[in-house]
């Protein structure tokens, strides 16, 4: 069997298991419902790729490409194969009007994507015979959970506290590069800059397509770049930190909305979250090395 033979099969079962990861998710079934789209909304398209043929294609082709010498790492290979599953699902239909549906559309490919790719960089790995990596400890995936709802509060503020907390010998892209004098500096004014226009009125709301792809981006982004610092394996960090930043920023509109009804005003629910998002990202940033 050639390499690329064998990173065929490779991808294709972690296509199956990224498609897996989404249908237990909930995420195709959430959307069956009637919509002014229709009977199926935006995720009618991924509810293709949770069929027999679209997710294992997608993960096939990425295996293939792996074999031949293409390896991005999660933060970026989740999101590509994202692309390639909403591209595979929906071919040249258009984008659907509900804005519930988008949003749970796109974080259902998000999570299929980085499923197959955790999958297939783990299968992988052996076969190449390259050093293993640590899988994630307990703390890994609590400081995760901490980042991804962090993100979810704030977009930046996971990312400001990687940064405060990081230097440029981390080990990770990521965390280097945040970590110096510049990165640090940039991330903190991005960060004070959200504080002041989330309190905005014209500033839109979270749930929207917009404003809730980045902070699951982030979520995901940081809580694996924090993985990746402290050595254990970033792909199941990466999924739960984009998870608990979607479901975050749903769960922390409506208790905004309740604290404003009950005391007359948005802003101590405004200011209270801020200090949350803050404590949740220096919990899931700080080093503990010593």
């Amino acid at each position: 069997m050639t390499s690329i033979t064998r990173g065929l099969a490779r991808g294709a079962a972690a296509g199956a298991a990224g498609t897996a990861a989404l249908t237990a998710a909930g995420l195709v079934a959430a959307d069956r419902v009637t919509t002014p789209d229709g009977p199926k909304g935006p995720l009618a398209p991924l509810g293709a790729l949770a069929g027999p043929v679209s997710g294992v294609a997608v993960g096939g082709l990425a295996g293939v490409l792996r074999a031949a010498g293409v390896r991005p790492p999660v933060v970026f290979g989740g999101p590509l194969l994202a692309a390639a599953a909403v591209l595979a699902g929906a071919g040249p239909l258009p984008v659907p009007r509900s804005g519930a549906g988008r949003v749970a559309g796109a974080a259902g490919a998000l999570l299929f994507g980085l499923a197959a790719h955790a999958t297939l960089a783990a299968v992988a790995r052996v076969a190449e015979q390259r050093e293993p990596v640590r899988p994630p400890r307990p703390a890994a995936l609590l400081r995760a959970v901490a980042l991804g709802a962090a993100s979810g509060s704030r977009s930046t503020a996971g990312i400001a506290a990687l940064a405060a907390t990081s230097g440029p010998g981390d080990r990770g892209a990521v965390a280097g590069r945040l970590g110096g004098r510049t990165g640090t500096a940039l991330s903190a004014l991005a960060a004070a800059g959200e504080l002041v226009g989330d309190k905005l009125p014209a500033t839109p709301t979270r749930t929207g397509l917009p404003a809730l792809l980045p902070r699951a981006a982030a979520g995901a982004v940081v809580a694996g770049a924090v993985a990746t610092r402290g050595g254990d394996d970033p792909a199941v960090p990466a999924v739960i930190g984009l998870v608990t930043a979607v479901g975050t920023a749903f769960l922390a509109v409506r208790a905004r909305a309740a604290a404003a009804e009950r005391l007359g005003s948005d802003r101590p629910g405004a200011v209270t979250e801020d200090a949350l998002a803050a404590l949740l990202a220096w919990l899931g940033a700080r080093r503990t090395d010593g």
